[in-house]
């Protein structure tokens, strides 16, 4: 699976992650985002998407690609998927 390590992140990078809705909490897409400098810590990086600043969690999986992201989602929500 193409999951980024978040330290191997830098600003400008491209990267796909699997979001949930806030408001309806069943409903995920995947969404490009950009990685960018965090505007309150000039030492770190956020993930910028939907307008939004995110701090970049450890566990956070960000992907290289749509489709690396897409495979994912599907074997982790279909249990009938052959891998």
């Amino acid at each position: 699976m193409d999951i980024i390590d978040p330290k191997h992140l830098k600003s400008g990078d491209e990267v796909f992650v699997i979001y949930r809705n806030p408001h309806v909490p069943t409903v995920s897409n995947i969404k490009a985002a950009e990685i960018v400098q965090h505007p309150k810590d000039p030492n770190a990086l956020a993930l910028f998407l939907n307008e939004t600043f995110h701090v970049i969690e450890d566990d956070d999986a960000l992907f290289t690609s749509q489709a690396a992201a897409e495979k994912a989602y599907i074997d982790a929500t279909d249990p009938y998927h052959s891998q």
